[in-house]
C-alpha cells in the first residue's frame, strides 16, 4: 500500500485529483444504485416493468450519449465536462430521494446516466494527457481507485439504507457536491492538443466519420466487447449461480459478498505489481491477449463444477456454491488487471493522440451496446441451461467467448493493427 501511495504521489496534482475523483464517483454511485430497484419496488410501490424502465433509462442515456460527451470534452475542454457531469449527478441523486412520481424518477434516472456520459470520456482523456508516457502505470493506479469505490460504496449504502433510502440519496448527492467544489477549485483546466492547435473547428460529423473510418480502432473496440461482457458476469451470472446452489438466505448473501470482495481486494492489492510485470515482459497486444484469455479461463472452475454431483446440503453444498464462483471472480479480476491499463493506452495510441475523448466516447458506446446484447444472451443461456438441465451451457459459451476475443486481439497484434497510426506532423499556429 505504501508503494501504491508513493506511485500516486509521483504524478502531477491533476492526475492525483482524477484518481480521487473516480474513487469518490464510484463510492457515491454504488452507495445508491444497488438498492434503487428494491426501493422503487418496495416503498415507492412501482410495478416491475416500471422499475426496469427507470433503470434501463439510466443505462440507455449513459451508453447512448458517450460519443456526444467525448466530443464536447474535446471541443470545450475536459474540466467543464467533468464538472457538468458531477452537477447532473447531484441533481439526479437528490431527485431520486425526494420524489416518487414516475416522470420525475425517469428524468432523474436519465440525468444520472447522462452525467456518466459527460465525465467518463473526459476523465480518461485528461488522465491520458497528463500522465504522458506513464499512461499504462497511471491507468493501473486509476483501476485501484475505481475498484476501491466499488468495494466500499455498497457497504456504506447498506448502512445508510438501513436508516432510509432517502438518506442514502441525499448523502450521495452531498458527496458529489463536495467533489464538485474540490474539482472547481483545484483541478486545472485542460484541453486536448487538437483544441490547443485550433484543429477542433472541423465539423462534428466529419470527425465522427473519420473515427469510424479508423479500421484498427473499430476492430479493437469490437474485439474488446467480450472483455466487458465477461467482466460483467461478476454482477450477473456468478451471483445467480451462487444463489442457485446456495439459496437466497444468509449463506447466499454472504457468498455473493465474497465474490465482490475477491474481485475488489485482489485489484487493490496486486494491480500495480501485475502491470509492472506485464509491461516488463510483453508488448501491449500480447498483454491484452493474455488478459482476455485469462478471463475466458475464469469460467473453467464453474464448468468443472457442473460435473460434480450436487450434495443434498451441508458443508459440501456450501463449498460447491461458493468456491468455484470465487475462483472465477479471482481469475476475472486477474485478467482485468492484465488487460485494463493496456486497453486504455491502446485507445490513445490508435487515436494518434487526436480527439482522444471522442475516441473514448465511441469506444464506450460500442462496448456498451455489446454488454447489453451479451447480457441478454447470457441470461438466455442461463434460462436454457436451467430448462434443459444443461448447467454447463453458459460457462462453455463464456469460455468460448474469451478464447474468440483473445484470438481476435492476437490477430490484430500480429498484423500490426494495434500499432499507432502514422500521422503527418501538424504545424503549430503562428503567434500573432
Amino acid at each position: 500500500m505504501r508503494t501504491t501511495i508513493a506511485q500516486v504521489r509521483s504524478y502531477d496534482r491533476s492526475v492525483q485529483l482524477l484518481m480521487v475523483n473516480q474513487f469518490t464517483i464510484n463510492l457515491g454511485f454504488y452507495m445508491l444504485m444497488p438498492y434503487l430497484a428494491a426501493y422503487l419496488a418496495g416503498p415507492v410501490g412501482l410495478a416491475g416493468w416500471l422499475v426496469g424502465l427507470i433503470l434501463g433509462v439510466r443505462n440507455f442515456s449513459q451508453q447512448g450519449m458517450f460519443l456526444l460527451g467525448g466530443t464536447l470534452a474535446d471541443r470545450l475542454g475536459y474540466k467543464p465536462m467533468i464538472i457538468a457531469g458531477l452537477v447532473l449527478r447531484i441533481v439526479g441523486f437528490a431527485t431520486l430521494g425526494l420524489v416518487e412520481s414516475v416522470p420525475a424518477l425517469l428524468a432523474a434516472s436519465a440525468a444520472t446516466g447522462l452525467a456518466g456520459a459527460l465525465f467518463n470520456p473526459a476523465v480518461r482523456a485528461y488522465l491520458a494527457a497528463d500522465a504522458g508516457e506513464r499512461r499504462v502505470e497511471a491507468f493501473a493506479l486509476f483501476n485501484i481507485f475505481y475498484q476501491a469505490g466499488i468495494l466500499l460504496g455498497p457497504l456504506v449504502g447498506m448502512l445508510l439504507t438501513g436508516v432510509s433510502f432517502r438518506v442514502t440519496c441525499l448523502v450521495a448527492a452531498g458527496i458529489f457536491a463536495l467533489l464538485s467544489i474540490v474539482q472547481i477549485r483545484a483541478l486545472p483546466a485542460r484541453r486536448g492538443d487538437d483544441a490547443k492547435r485550433g484543429q477542433d473547428q472541423e465539423g462534428v460529423l466529419s470527425q465522427w466519420r473519420g473515427i469510424a473510418a479508423n479500421g484498427p480502432f473499430v476492430l479493437f473496440s469490437v474485439a474488446m466487447i467480450g472483455f466487458y461482457v465477461m467482466q460483467f458476469q461478476v454482477y450477473l451470472a456468478l451471483p445467480l449461480e451462487v444463489r442457485r446452489l446456495g439459496g437466497e438466505g444468509t449463506f447466499g448473501t454472504a457468498a455473493v459478498a465474497v465474490l465482490f470482495a475477491v474481485s475488489g481486494l485482489s485489484t487493490i492489492l496486486f494491480q500495480t505489481k501485475v502491470t509492472a510485470w506485464c509491461k516488463a515482459r510483453m508488448e501491449p497486444g500480447r498483454a491484452l491477449t493474455w488478459g482476455l484469455l485469462t478471463m475466458g479461463l475464469g469460467f473453467v472452475p464453474l464448468l468443472v463444477a457442473t460435473a460434480v454431483p450436487v450434495p443434498d446440503g451441508g458443508v459440501g453444498l456450501w463449498l460447491l456454491a461458493a468456491v468455484p464462483p470465487a475462483l472465477s471472480a479471482l481469475l476475472l479480476a486477474i485478467g482485468t488487471m492484465i488487460a485494463y491499463p493496456f486497453e486504455m493506452d491502446t485507445i490513445v495510441r490508435l487515436s494518434g493522440n487526436r480527439l482522444v475523448a471522442t475516441h473514448y466516447g465511441l469506444y464506450n458506446t460500442i462496448c456498451g451496446i455489446g454488454i447489453t446484447l451479451g447480457n441478454l444472451l447470457t441470461g438466455a443461456a442461463l434460462d436454457a441451461a436451467r430448462d434443459a438441465g444443461m448447467s454447463a451451457l453458459p460457462w462453455v459459451a463464456l469460455f468460448v467467448l474469451g478464447l474468440a476475443c483473445a484470438a481476435a486481439l492476437s490477430g490484430l497484434h500480429r498484423t500490426g493493427r494495434l500499432a499507432p497510426p502514422v500521422r503527418e506532423a501538424q504545424p503549430e499556429p503562428a503567434n500573432t
